[in-house]
C-alpha cells in the first residue's frame, strides 16, 4: 500500500517544535511520519483570489494548504458547516439556520478542494477524510475519476434520523457519505444513527459484519473511539506541574479544593448549566463556602459568529452573578478565563485539580475527560465528573456520570467527588488509566486504517476477478456511483 493522504478542514501547524493542536493532529502526524504522505486542507487564511496549494515538505510529510476567499469562508465554513451542520449534529437545531446559497458554497468549496488535491494523488495512495466540513469530498473525487480507497471519520455526533432530517439536504448528504469505502464514528450510538437513517428510510440495509449497502454502494461502517497517549500526558503533567502559572494557582488556592473545567466557548459545552450546578453546590452546601473554587478556562472560538458572541456575554454575566452572590473578601467562587493556554501547561493545571468537570450537553468524544485522568498524580488522583452525553462516558467507568440538565444531580456528584476517600479515588483512576492505555490514540488510528486497507484489498481482488470474468462478482467499494447530482452541478444550481 502506498502513502497516506489526510484531508481535514484545517492542517496542523507545520513549524518544527510547535505542539500539535489535539488528538487528530497527534494521531495523524504519527501515521504520516510512519508511512510518508500528504496532509491537505485549509491554511486558515482568507485570500483575495483562489490560488494553487502551498506545498511544504518536512521529512516524509508533505503539507499542502490552500486559502479560502471571503465568500467561500462565509458560505462553506461560517455558513453551512457551522450554522447548519454543527448545531444540528449537536442536537441544537433550534439554533441552526439553513440558506440554499450557503449549501451551494459548501459544495463549491468541496469541489474546489478536490480539484486541488487530485494532482497530488498517486495510484497506490489511501485517502482519509475528516469531519463534517468535508462530507461530499469522496463524491467530488469520484467525479474526477479518483478510484483510490477513501475513508471518512466524523469527529462530532451524528444525530438520530428525526433530528438529521431537519437539515433540508439531509438525504443528499447521506448519499455523499456512502461514496466513502469506510465511514467511522466516535460511538456505537452514532454508528447506529447512520444505520437507522439508511434502513428506516428504505435506502439500503446493514449486515452484522458492519457492511452497509445503500444507493448501489457498499461501504464498511464502524465505531472507532478516538483516544490519547495517556503515558505521554502523564509525563507532561509531571514536568509542567512546577511551572510558574501552576505554582501561582496552587499558592492562590491556599489549600482550597479546585474544580477545573476546560472547553471551547461553544453552546454544545453546557457552560452556563455548569456554572449553575456549581451554584447549586454552594447553595445546598454552605460548608463549601470559602473552601472550593471553580476554574473555567474557555478559549474563544468562531468569534465572528453572532451566536458565540452572545454565549460569551451570557457566560460572563452568569459568572458575575454567582460571584456576586457568594464571594467573600478573600474568596472568588468562579474564576472564568476566556483565553487559550498551551496544551502541556493545561496538563500541569489538571494535575492540580481535585475534580475534573466535563459536562457537555452533547459531544462526539471529548478528549479533555481523558486528558484530565491521564494528568493525575497516581498517588493522589482527582475525580472526573462527566456528562452522559459525551462519547467518553462509554469508556470512562471510573467517572461520576451525570445528566448536565439535572443541576441537583450534578451538584451532588461534585460534592461526592470533593469528599471521595483516597482509596476509592485511586481505584477509579487505575480502572480508567487501564482503559486509556488499552484504547490509545494509535489503536484508533490503526484500527481505522487497517479496515480501510482491507476494503481496498478486497476491492482490488474483486476488480481483478471482474476483468477476468466481467459478469461475475458483486459491486466493488469503488464502483461507479448511482446517478446522484454531482456536488459541482448542485453548487452551480445553488
Amino acid at each position: 500500500m502506498g502513502r497516506l493522504i489526510v484531508v481535514s478542514n484545517r492542517v496542523a501547524p507545520t513549524q518544527e517544535g510547535r505542539p500539535a493542536a489535539g488528538g487528530l493532529a497527534v494521531g495523524v502526524l504519527d501515521a504520516l511520519k510512519e508511512t510518508g504522505g500528504v496532509w491537505f486542507g485549509w491554511s486558515g487564511e482568507t485570500v483575495a483570489e483562489p490560488a494553487p496549494a502551498v506545498i511544504e515538505q518536512q521529512g516524509s510529510v508533505t503539507y499542502a494548504t490552500v486559502g479560502l476567499t471571503r465568500r467561500d469562508y462565509d458560505q462553506y465554513y461560517k455558513g453551512f458547516s457551522n450554522t447548519t451542520l454543527w448545531p444540528t449534529f449537536h442536537y441544537r437545531n433550534d439554533l441552526a439556520r439553513y440558506e440554499r446559497q450557503e449549501y451551494g458554497g459548501y459544495l463549491r468549496v468541496n469541489v474546489a478542494l478536490a480539484r486541488q488535491l487530485q494532482p497530488l494523488i498517486e495510484p497506490d495512495d489511501i485517502i482519509w477524510v475528516h469531519d463534517y466540513h468535508l462530507i461530499p469530498f469522496a463524491r467530488c473525487l469520484r467525479d474526477l475519476g479518483v478510484k483510490n480507497p477513501i475513508g471518512f471519520f466524523l469527529h462530532i455526533p451524528l444525530p438520530v434520523p428525526e433530528v438529521l432530517r431537519s437539515v433540508p439536504p439531509h438525504e443528499e448528504l447521506m448519499k455523499f457519505m456512502c461514496h466513502y469505502d469506510v465511514v467511522g464514528f466516535q460511538t456505537d450510538a452514532d454508528r447506529q444513527a447512520f444505520v437507522d437513517y439508511i434502513e428506516r428510510g428504505g435506502h439500503g440495509n446493514a449486515s452484522e459484519d458492519g457492511m452497509v449497502h445503500a444507493w448501489d454502494r457498499f461501504l464498511k461502517v464502524g465505531a472507532y473511539p478516538i483516544g490519547i497517549y495517556p503515558d505521554a500526558i502523564a509525563k507532561a503533567s509531571g514536568q509542567f506541574s512546577d511551572r510558574k502559572p501552576v505554582r501561582s494557582l496552587r499558592d492562590a488556592m491556599r489549600g482550597r479544593k479546585l474544580i477545573m473545567s476546560v472547553d471551547r466557548l461553544d453552546y454544545s459545552k453546557g457552560l452556563a448549566e455548569r456554572f449553575q450546578a456549581f451554584e447549586r453546590l454552594l447553595q445546598n452546601g454552605p460548608g463549601w463556602h470559602g473552601r472550593v473554587s471553580l476554574l473555567q478556562i474557555a478559549p474563544p472560538t468562531r468569534s465572528d459568529v453572532q451566536t458565540y458572541q452572545t454565549i460569551r456575554r451570557n457566560l460572563e454575566g452568569e459568572a458575575g452573578r454567582i460571584n456576586g452572590r457568594f464571594a467573600q473578601l478573600d474568596w472568588t467562587p468562579i474564576q472564568y478565563l476566556n483565553r487559550k493556554y498551551e496544551r502541556n501547561l493545561l496538563m500541569g493545571l489538571f494535575r492540580l485539580a481535585d475534580v475534573g468537570y466535563v459536562a457537555p450537553l452533547r459531544d462526539g468524544m471529548n478528549l479533555v475527560a481523558k486528558e484530565y485522568v491521564a494528568s493525575q498524580d497516581p498517588d493522589d488522583p482527582g475525580v472526573l465528573v462527566l456528562s452522559q452525553f459525551a462519547g467518553a462516558a462509554e469508556q470512562m467507568p471510573g467517572a461520576l456520570v451525570v445528566n448536565p440538565y439535572d443541576l441537583n444531580q450534578t451538584a451532588e456528584a461534585l460534592e461526592r467527588a470533593l469528599s471521595m476517600p483516597l482509596a476509592e479515588r485511586r481505584s477509579r483512576y487505575e480502572d480508567m488509566m487501564a482503559g486509556l492505555r488499552k484504547n490509545n490514540l494509535s489503536v484508533w488510528r490503526d484500527t481505522f486504517l487497517d479496515d480501510l486497507r482491507s476494503v481496498a484489498t478486497a476491492a482490488s481482488v474483486t476488480a481483478k476477478a471482474r476483468s477476468a470474468a466481467p459478469a461475475a462478482g458483486a459491486p466493488s467499494s469503488a464502483s461507479v456511483p448511482a446517478p446522484v447530482p454531482s456536488p459541482a452541478a448542485k453548487a452551480k444550481a445553488g
